[in-house]
């Protein structure tokens, strides 16, 4: 899909064994590929220093949108951009993870899935015309289907109903998703792109099945949904060795809640343009840094009167301007400067990250940068300050 007049658009402009670099178009902007897309409405973060991070697109929940304010309000408020005073793209999801999280609370069949709200037990039904509609009322860049996310563990029939029922799932979000593009005024193209969800779990052959099913369906991205449960990175890698093989190389791969650092090198390497994950600013509202030398756990003692920044070759605004031992205290003393300047730094650093993947795969040595980085971040399994990695 080069960039033509068309809205979303993809194009690769360099590749190094099977990873990617190269450049996403949306509505609300361009997007360097590949790219680490921060969650929800990044708690304690405003959207001006999201910009200062280098941040470039966003993940919204829109489960949680859908249940509070609602999408109809979120529709009246001039949608999620104009709510989140956020200029640049956002990809929402469709919902399907948070439902089937929620196993004691939820039925399923094959036209949905019916669940109790976890804020007041009202009951709620999740079809996949409705999740494309609530998407469409949040006005995001891009869409995921709604799909069944079996649990890591699952049985194999188990995950082969639920690749059945999410190819099913997929061809009616994107019935949905059509029925917009012929309302269009403009005559253009929808403005928002539906991708659609693998699954499989760890069964090489449902894999396939689930690609070669949502492939047929021809749609503008792909994600590779159903990982990072619980099967462990070994089980990862290896579901994803055979990804370049499974998906159109000109359409954008997602990896849907993948975040650690030597999971998204693993992953690039691979063939994957895209993830997201909580651990930036979850990790940063409990205390923890991540730096280009390992994490550093900042509620620790040791580093009461350090003097130094987070990361010495950071030049974030946390890093120019506070030490450790200032950050510590303002977690020590409950204040919050410190879940923030944490968050903001470590969004700089994922940021940074991925800038220098996009980097390495330019210049054809992301191999020898990956052992580099790795070595340095991952120290069998402890970081250079001596905390668990």
């Amino acid at each position: 899909m080069p960039l033509t007049d068309s809205i979303f658009a993809f194009q690769i402009d360099k590749t190094d064994g099977k990873a990617r670099s190269g450049l996403l178009r949306t509505a609300h902007g361009k997007v360097a590929m590949p790219v680490f897309l921060p969650c929800g409405t990044v708690k304690g973060v405003t959207p001006d220093q999201l910009r200062a991070a280098d941040v470039q697109m966003v993940l919204a929940n829109a489960y949680h949108l859908m249940l509070r304010p609602g999408a109809d309000v979120v529709a009246e408020m001039g949608g999620l951009h104009k709510m989140m005073a956020w200029a640049g793209p956002i990809l929402t999801d469709s919902g399907g993870y948070q439902v089937f999280s929620l196993a004691h609370l939820r039925r399923i069949d094959d036209h949905g899935v019916t669940f109790r709200s976890h804020i007041d037990g009202a009951p709620v039904r999740l079809t996949p015309q409705r999740a494309i509609e609530i998407q469409q009322l949040l006005a995001s860049d891009i869409i995921m289907q709604l799909d069944e996310c079996p649990a890591a563990s699952a049985t194999k029939d188990q995950v082969a109903a639920a690749v059945r029922r999410s190819a099913a799932w997929a061809a009616r979000c994107k019935v949905t998703w059509d029925a917009a593009d012929r309302r269009a005024l403009s005559g253009r193209r929808n403005e928002q792109a539906l991708f659609a969800i693998q699954q499989g779990g760890v069964f090489d052959d449902l894999r396939a099945q689930s690609a070669e099913a949502l492939v047929a369906l021809d749609l503008p991205g792909y994600a590779i949904g159903g990982l990072s449960v619980g099967e462990g990175p070994e089980a990862m890698r290896r579901v994803l060795d055979a990804v370049d093989a499974q998906f159109p190389a000109d359409r954008p791969r997602y990896l849907m809640g993948v975040g650690e650092p030597r999971d998204i090198l693993a992953a690039v390497a691979r063939g994957i343009d895209m993830f997201d994950c909580v651990l930036p600013t979850r990790n940063g509202r409990n205390g923890q840094a991540f730096t280009w030398t390992g994490r550093l756990r900042l509620r620790n003692a040791r580093w009461a009167s350090d003097p130094t920044p987070l990361d010495e070759n950071c030049d974030c605004y946390t890093c120019r301007n506070f030490s450790r031992g200032a950050i510590r205290h303002f977690f020590a003393a409950k204040e919050i400067a410190g879940p923030t300047l944490v968050s903001f730094h470590n969004l700089h650093f994922f940021a940074q990250l991925m800038d220098a993947i996009r980097r390495a795969i330019e210049s054809g040595d992301l191999a020898s940068k990956t052992d580099q980085w790795l070595a340095q971040m991952y120290h069998q399994g402890e970081d250079r300050n001596g905390d668990n990695g």
